[in-house]
């Protein structure tokens, strides 16, 4: 296990910086489908906005890995904190369509549960460093942890422009202050990040290398984890917002209570995580909690009172984040050190891409009135994702003291 004792001053710099993305990106997700129908979008715009947040995202992190090795992650993790500053001042002051379909390309904003920022290849390969064996999936669980928690606390925050608007205040500039707070985050990360420590000479002409001897396995995983995040797509949590709107005419404060409990049982979840590997192994354990996660999903697209798909949900978010922390630590594992932030941003990459698609297909079936559809989808292609998952990996021993599959 990692004791806070232990952790070095960087990982500390790293945790924190992930709690306060968290923190912005758990209300992002709530208001950002409530700030363009306020703008007189719709839910087809919503949903193209989505994937355009994602697509942008997935090319940013593929550009890490093709090319970020003649980068010190230190320059590129700053780069990306000024760029998360000037996406949020953006979005604040623009209202036409195509100005703000560009900064959801170019920018940061996140429309999803988890973190698909150009952030988290560069972290990710950070953290890898400072553990081995089991402490390294504590520590990556210890970093979705801090995320998920921060991601629901901030998820409350979606409440503030409705008390603002009963102040007086105007609702759509309420919403644009807002964002003008996500830019502020951006440029605290940003200062955050300056106090990283800088490369030695000697590694910063290259800090890592391409993908070499892992790249059959990496292709493999990017190519299933595609499928997943296809799949998720369909229900990120500003789409997932947008249901529960239309729906059950569902309020903002109420939405930002559900998804304040559902992160905070996404917390909890990716905090018992490693436990459950050490004992299942970690193919099982994002295997065997993945699926009935998935079936709850596609039961709450026909739950008949809010109640019911409310609890359906909550039972959803405690058992569908299991796999995140398992997930990072089993790519980590499988590859060589210097690999990993190119096996990070590879195995990334895919599932933003195809998490890009799937929001537009999914504004466009709330816009047709098939409002269970999404939901099914998502659960349905997940459970096959799991399947597929399994039978290619459950035998697989990762090195350097990971289980694989099973506790041995």
């Amino acid at each position: 296990m990692i004791r806070p004792a232990t952790i070095a001053p960087e990982v500390r710099l790293l945790l924190v910086g992930r709690g306060l993305r968290a923190l912005v990106d758990g209300y992002v997700a709530v208001l950002l489908p409530a700030y363009l129908l306020a703008l007189g979008f719709g839910t087809w715009e919503v949903g193209l906005l989505s994937s355009a947040t994602l697509l942008g995202s997935a090319l940013a992190t593929l550009a890490v890995g093709a090319w970020g090795q003649h980068f010190h992650h230190r320059h590129l993790l700053l780069a990306a904190a000024l760029l998360m500053a000037v996406t949020g001042l953006s979005f604040a002051g623009l209202s036409a369509f195509w100005p703000l379909l560009l900064v959801a390309f170019a920018g940061t904003l996140n429309p999803s549960s988890g973190d698909v920022s150009v952030f988290l290849p560069l972290e990710h390969a950070r953290l890898a460093d400072a553990a081995q064996g089991d402490a390294r999936t504590t520590l990556f669980a210890r970093y979705s942890l801090t995320g998920a928690l921060c991601a629901a606390v901030g998820s409350l925050a979606a409440a503030v422009p409705e008390a603002l608007a009963g102040q007086g205040i105007a609702p759509l500039a309420a919403l644009r202050g807002m964002f003008v707070v996500y830019g502020g985050i951006g440029f605290a990360v940003w200062l955050l990040y300056r106090k990283l420590p800088e490369p030695p000479p000697h590694e910063r002409a290259q800090a890592a290398t391409a993908l070499g001897v892992s790249r059959p396995i990496v292709i493999r995983l990017a190519a299933l984890f595609s499928v997943d995040a296809f799949a998720g797509g369909f229900v990120a949590n500003s789409l997932l917002a947008l249901w529960l709107f239309q729906r059950f005419d569902l309020s903002l404060a109420a939405a930002g209570s559900f998804f304040f409990w559902a992160g905070l049982l996404s917390a909890l979840s990716q905090l018992a995580a490693p436990h459950v590997a050490r004992r299942i192994g970690l193919i099982n354990t994002m295997v065997f909690t993945h699926i009935p996660a998935n079936i709850c999903l596609i039961l709450a697209a026909f739950a008949p009172t809010l109640p019911v798909a409310l609890g359906l949900l909550l039972v959803r978010s405690a058992l569908s984040q299991m796999d995140v922390p398992t997930r990072s630590a089993f790519v980590m594992a499988v590859v060589t050190p210097p690999e990993r932030a190119a096996a990070a941003s590879f195995t990334a990459v895919p599932r933003s891409l195809a998490a890009a698609l799937s929001p537009t297909l999914g504004g466009a079936l709330f816009a047709a009135g098939w409002l269970a559809a999404p939901l099914v989808a998502c659960g349905a292609l997940k459970i096959a994702y799991d399947v597929a998952l399994f039978i290619a990996f459950r035998r697989h021993r990762a090195p350097s003291g990971i289980r694989g599959t099973h506790a041995e």
